[in-house]
């Protein structure tokens, strides 16, 4: 049996409806997995949003030190962050609105899930959105 932040219809939903991306350490650093990820999500038409202490501009969108700087709405906030410092920013997903919160591949924190669900978030956890397109996109499976 599937965990509950693994499941398909969830993770097609947040695929499907989300259309701002704030993405949780992503830097200009093209080795890196946020930065690979985001540019995926770009090209598959979704807005990115870089969220880093150093705010830089990556991928020609203007980064913010955190996600209460947003100035506008975010769908889903995207964490590439290690498991103990995770849960804080589906906390933070919370409070600014966000639709869902994703958890990247091996990011697992369950009171964070327990959290963002009982708040009425979707949240995806030990996941990628990258990965996960190609089954479950928008556009999988028709």
């Amino acid at each position: 049996m599937t965990e509950p932040w693994g499941d398909t219809e969830k993770i097609r939903r947040v695929l499907a409806d989300c259309d701002t991306w704030a993405v949780v350490g992503l830097a200009d650093h093209p080795h890196r997995a946020a930065y690979g990820v985001a540019r995926f999500l770009q090209q598959h038409g979704k807005r990115v949003v870089p969220v880093h202490p150093d705010a830089e501009t990556v991928l020609g969108e203007q980064g913010y030190p955190s996600l209460a700087d947003i100035p506008f709405p975010v769908d889903c906030v995207d964490v590439f962050r290690r498991s103990e410092a995770a849960g804080e920013f589906a906390d933070e997903a919370v409070k600014i609105g966000a639709k869902a919160v994703w958890f990247q591949l091996d990011v697992i924190d369950t009171a964070a899930y327990e959290r963002a669900t009982a708040a009425g978030l979707d949240m995806v956890m030990d996941r990628c959105p990258a990965i996960e397109w190609a089954a479950n996109g928008p556009r999988a499976g028709r």
